[in-house]
């Protein structure tokens, strides 16, 4: 990992420095100073909280230097106008004197998982730094790229996003040679008012692209699959329905914790296997597989680092515990995830348990979208336990698709869903626990695990 002096740093922010701290260098940056490491930039932000109230305590804790607007004392720091523009300056500057490339990956549904995915195709034939969890925004993305080692030949960066031109900024710090789309759903649509304008959203991830830049986007769906007539740069598409795909997924088996099918392009083809339960993982690979292809990974690299993928822990992670088995997807949620998560459910044998929180940011979609995955959950499980303030449609949906109110239960405390639980639940059963992150449905199944006292 390379260091950056101070003064570096402020040229590519448009910063002050303290001539005397000029030569002071830093490792990597840190907006928390709970956790800032010995060496880093600690990012004073203003939000909720001032970030600058905890300048002292980051110092303390080995801060080399602070990122501010203004200062209270005699320190390293930048002094500049915005700590998280400049953040995102400092980033792309280093991007370019590390000289990597960058894919980036962006999606409604599934791009934390596209991003391993790539991450693990390329990882051996390049030095790869990919984006942690919870690192796809402006403050995360610019962190992650300010921690990648020096050495670091392509950075795989997770694009999110609430609202409009949020990923055209994160594109213009990563400079993307590749860009990723998995797919346009409806996460975000209430900031975003329709499945058109999240495709406006997504696709601002171009901005950032060169002319020679490459575009890899899922032909399966409706509106993406007619993009290459909108822009000038190179597109490859891959699906599995869609005959005019470059890249096809063919006969799709889904077996016991394994995924097979077999990858077609040109006159090529490619058997492959997911230690991954769940047909809608095939376009994330397919995804991986395009963009391995275009970097020039080997096909028998790919069908390899594929076979001993390891999803991200939270993430449809099947885990067996006092004589259940547990689904545990608990890390976000919307109307294409959960339906997927459920079907996945619904081919499982044993008695099958929904412990489905709500899904948030869906505007005035929310209660069709909970409705419809209640009659989803009605197809695929036997008892379905829902909890938030959509809980009651969710519930709704499912008795309307056949489900005995007896077997589908609503809940907007989450203590009292835990006790039902609980008494409910039986061993054999499997069980998934399932919502936006923000209901926190994890705390669920740690209440529903914990012995009582």
């Amino acid at each position: 990992m390379g260091r950056i002096t101070l003064q570096q740093a402020a040229q590519w922010c448009g910063g002050y420095v303290d001539p005397k701290y000029a030569d002071v260098t830093f490792l990597g940056a840190n907006n928390d100073s709970r956790k800032i490491q010995p060496g880093q930039l600690f990012i004073a932000l203003k939000g909720e909280r001032d970030g600058h109230d905890f300048i002292p305590k980051a110092l303390e804790n080995g801060a080399a230097a602070v990122l501010c607007t203004r200062c209270d004392g005699d320190y390293p720091a930048i002094v500049v106008e915005d700590t998280r523009i400049a953040l995102g300056d400092i980033a792309r500057g280093e991007r370019k004197r590390i000289g990597m490339k960058a894919v980036g990956v962006t999606g409604s549904v599934g791009k934390s998982t596209t991003k391993e995915m790539i991450a693990c195709v390329l990882d051996g034939t390049y030095r790869v730094g990919k984006t942690p969890v919870n690192h796809n925004n402006d403050i995360g993305m610019p962190m992650a790229v300010l921690s990648m080692p020096e050495d670091t030949e392509i950075a795989v960066l997770e694009m999110g996003m609430n609202h409009f031109r949020e990923i055209a900024y994160l594109a213009s710090i990563a400079l993307p040679e590749v860009a990723v789309i998995i797919n346009i759903g409806t996460m975000h649509i209430e900031h975003l008012g329709s499945q058109e304008g999240i495709l406006q959203a997504k696709l601002e991830i171009l901005e950032g692209m060169g002319a020679d830049g490459q575009v890899v986007l899922n032909g399966d769906d409706a509106l993406l699959r007619n993009v290459h007539k909108k822009t000038g740069l190179n597109v490859t598409y891959f699906g599995v329905r869609n005959p005019d795909c470059g890249v096809k997924a063919t006969g799709v088996e889904q077996g016991q914790n394994m995924l097979k099918f077999t990858a077609n392009w040109d006159s090529e083809t490619l058997p492959v296997t997911l230690p991954l339960e769940g047909e809608h993982y095939v376009p994330d690979a397919l995804a991986a597989i395009c963009v391995g292809l275009k970097l020039g990974v080997a096909p028998q690299d790919i069908q390899q680092r594929l076979a001993q993928f390891h999803n991200l822990a939270g993430r449809q992670e099947i885990l067996d515990v006092k004589g259940y088995t547990i689904i545990k997807d608990c890390y976000n949620a919307g109307p294409e995830s959960m339906a997927a998560a459920l079907r996945v459910l619904g081919k499982k044998s044993g008695r099958r348990v929904a412990v489905l929180g709500d899904m948030l940011e869906l505007g005035v979609c929310a209660q069709a979208e909970h409705y419809r995955v209640g009659r989803i959950a009605a197809e695929n499980t036997d008892l379905l336990l829902a909890y938030g303030p959509n809980s009651d449609r969710v519930i709704s949906g499912a008795v309307t698709g056949g489900m005995k109110e007896t077997r589908a239960l609503a809940f907007t405390d989450r203590e009292k869903l835990i006790e039902v639980l609980k008494r409910l639940a039986k061993p054999a059963d499997v069980l998934l626990f399932k919502g936006s992150h923000g209901m926190h449905m994890e705390l669920a199944l740690e209440g529903f695990l914990k012995e009582d006292t």
